[in-house]
């Protein structure tokens, strides 16, 4: 007799040629989606946090719709918002224009060439104070 361990196959319970079920994991949200996009670009954590608070701020704007609805319209309404009535300095400008820039070409992966044209704040020009 053999000292060595004994195998025993069952037959009777395995099941041949069934597909094993997958759970599809559901996809991630938009403004996950957007850190991602901002992480894969390498920006700081602060530029991300305000990327993604532009892109909440535009949304919360327009009703909560989803920004792949919206279009040339909606973001210009939005930064004429942010111009006149949420009085923002121009850099804050830039940074949502940035922002929502990114949301639509990096996240949702639609290519709006207006968008690229949209106008942004000029700086004022200050001149230097000089001492006499």
């Amino acid at each position: 007799m053999s000292s060595g361990p004994t195998l025993l196959i069952f037959k009777d319970f395995m099941i041949a040629n069934t597909p094993v079920p997958t759970i599809a994991a559901p996809p991630p949200k938009l403004l996950d989606q957007v850190r991602a996009k901002v992480r894969l670009k390498h920006y700081s954590i602060r530029t991300e946090t305000q990327y993604v608070h532009w892109v909440k701020r535009f949304i919360v704007f327009h009703g909560k719709r989803h920004p792949k609805d919206m279009g040339a319209a909606e973001v210009e309404a939005f930064l004429s918002h942010l111009a006149v009535d949420g009085n923002v300095a121009t850099l804050n400008q830039n940074q949502a224009v940035s922002a929502l820039l990114s949301l639509y070409r990096d996240v949702l992966g639609v290519d709006l060439p207006w968008m690229s044209e949209a106008v942004r704040a000029k700086r004022l020009a200050r001149s230097p104070v000089v001492l006499t």
